[in-house]
């Protein structure tokens, strides 16, 4: 019989390893929970600090620094986020930590295949001559990378390839093509499905036909893999406390996407003029008028040079809490979940038009459904695979507070900060009544460099690096470090009379 501490010491362990989320699968016009059946709308936020610019300086993958994620997913948790998404991963890496970080506090993950260098992405200006075996190579090795994890939502195939209508032309066959590869190794390499999907500009010239020529049928009675699963939106037309649903265009964005039999949401939104942001699109967003989008996410987490952050991070660690951060989540609070997650039978019953030119308004954007063949080798990499591709999985999550200050935007230090185990979907309010904090700190900002004294891992058996700083900023408060393994603490509690049976779970304190 199991003495009694090692009956507490899993059930300690147990409190802090949330089971897994559910995979979200497409049914039509919505998302999906997978087990549930209940509607997924995404209440998200885009996330990848550094920026682009920080892609390949060991410090650009979002997710690759257990201790930076922590601290993120416990404030992302508290704002009540869902979904977060990344735009430039190093296939290469460990993510094993983060990812198992954000899926035991119930955030999903959509991830960009592309990255910002040249052959790691489509060439709009020339994209025959990108879309190439080793570029295909590039984006399998990114699936192969989060092909396992539960709380993949998706990967986007591409974002905002067409931005014109030039750009509407030669690009839309390509894009279907990647499309068709993504879903075709995923179907052959993958242990369950993933959806697969395009980011597009917010260009209302190109925009109805970008997704028209998207969302099609192309195949003649079976299935078309080069259809998108999904259709995100970056729009920024929503500008301050002035604009409205009408003013802002979302009334014609709801009639664009009336029936459309994809999910369609904001894959950025939050407009940055004026400041402060007042968020109140987010009303909009997840309100009765627009139930036909699938919810947004906005830009951005951290604070990067083109100031649309909500945290201000430091090199040692430390992070500062913005102004929009309090905004955001006071809107997020508004929200009513229970109308999100109502399903419409209607809309999980559309069936896609068949392609055809009659689709397409704009004389100059492609009518041309002839996909693209896959490069030369292609076929065979789909079949056999990526060779030695690293392949995530999800480990137990043994440290749960965060180890770095983190001050409000009163000034004080946020105590108590930590994640807390979820097994469904995180959602706004469901975490308290908000952050805890001392009186205002004197721990503005200092000029000196700082290092992170946050040691050792947030998660147990991860075997990758996790030595990548969160932030290009080089100033910041002295870090503290006076976390304790673990959050959660069990009573009196009496067993007696028989034995503790778990299931599939990992134990680690």
């Amino acid at each position: 019989m199991l003495s009694l501490l090692n009956i507490i010491t899993s059930v300690c362990a147990l409190a802090a390893t949330a089971a897994a989320v559910n995979p979200i699968v497409v049914k039509e016009q919505e998302f999906s929970d997978s087990v549930t059946n209940s509607r997924f709308v995404i209440i998200g936020i885009d996330y990848q600090p550094g920026g682009q610019g920080a892609y390949g300086t060991n410090s650009g993958d979002p997710l690759s620094n257990g201790t930076t994620c922590l601290r993120d997913a416990a404030l992302m948790q508290q704002l009540g986020v869902n979904t977060i998404r990344c735009y430039n991963v190093d296939p290469t890496l460990n993510h094993d930590e983060c990812v198992s970080i954000f899926n035991s506090v119930g955030i999903y993950i959509l991830v960009d295949v592309n990255a910002p260098v040249p052959g790691l992405s489509i060439d709009r200006a020339d994209p025959s001559s990108s879309y190439t075996t080793s570029y295909l190579q590039h984006i399998f090795t990114v699936v192969e990378a989060f092909k396992s994890y539960p709380n993949t939502l998706g990967f986007f195939a591409g974002n905002e390839i067409i931005n014109d209508v030039p750009t509407g032309q030669a690009n839309p066959p390509y894009i279907r093509a990647v499309q068709r590869d993504l879903k075709n190794y995923i179907a052959a390499h993958a242990p369950r499905t993933i959806p697969v999907g395009y980011s597009a500009a917010d260009v209302r010239e190109v925009l109805q036909d970008t997704w028209a020529y998207l969302q099609c049928n192309n195949a003649n009675g079976g299935n078309d893999t080069s259809r998108s699963d999904f259709f995100g939106l970056n729009s920024y037309s929503w500008c301050g406390n002035q604009s409205s649903f009408t003013i802002s265009g979302y009334n014609t964005l709801v009639e664009t996407f009336s029936n459309t039999t994809i999910p369609v949401f904001f894959s950025e939104y939050g407009c940055n003029n004026p400041v402060p942001r007042a968020f109140d699109e987010v009303l909009a967003i997840y309100g009765p008028q627009m139930t036909t989008l699938s919810g947004g996410l906005v830009y951005e987490f951290t604070q990067e040079a083109s100031d649309f952050g909500l945290v201000q991070t430091y090199s040692n660690g430390t992070a500062q809490l913005l102004g929009d951060y309090d905004t955001l989540m006071s809107q997020y609070n508004k929200v009513n979940v229970t109308l999100l997650e109502s399903s419409n039978s209607t809309a999980t019953s559309l069936q896609p038009p068949q392609c055809n030119s009659n689709l397409i308004s704009n004389d100059g954007f492609s009518t041309d459904f002839n996909i693209p063949n896959p490069p030369s080798g292609a076929e065979q990499l789909i079949s056999s695979g990526v060779s030695n591709a690293p392949t995530g999985s999800i480990v137990s999550v043994t440290r749960t507070s965060v180890q770095m200050a983190v001050y409000a935007t009163n000034g004080g230090q946020v105590s108590g900060l930590k994640i807390q185990p979820a097994s469904t979907a995180n959602r706004p309010g469901q975490n308290g009544s908000g952050l805890s904090t001392g009186a205002a700190a004197s721990a503005t900002a200092s000029s000196g460099t700082g290092s992170s004294s946050a040691g050792g891992n947030a998660t147990g058996s991860a075997s990758g690096s996790a030595s990548g700083s969160s932030s290009a900023s080089s100033t910041g408060a002295a870090a503290s470090a006076s976390a304790s393994s673990g959050a959660y603490k069990i009573g009196a509690v009496g067993f007696a009379g028989g034995a503790v049976v778990v299931g599939a779970a990992a134990f680690a304190l």
